[in-house]
């Protein structure tokens, strides 16, 4: 039998982790791409700097509304070039 990730049932509140590049606009951008997707996306984000100081990661809640919402802010984000991975 395979494993299958379980089901979301939508709307929920979604946490999100995002990967980057370390920039001065990392915060920003992240920000901006979020409300792009969830405008009711509240700004708060938790930052954390890699030891060698090459990354960042940001994470934020959503309130996920379904699938295609969060299709769309993962797809701008890799499409952005900045972002190493979205979790």
């Amino acid at each position: 039998m395979k494993d299958q990730a379980p089901k979301i049932e939508f709307p929920c509140d979604y946490p999100i982790r995002i990967v980057g590049h370390s920039a001065p606009d990392y915060k920003d951008f992240v920000v901006r791409v979020v409300t792009n997707h969830a405008p009711d996306f509240d700004g708060q984000v938790k930052m954390k700097t890699s030891s060698n100081g090459k990354y960042m990661s940001a994470t934020v809640v959503i309130h996920a509304t379904g699938e295609p919402q969060l299709r769309g802010l993962f797809d701008e984000f890799k499409a952005s070039g900045r972002i190493h991975m979205v979790l």
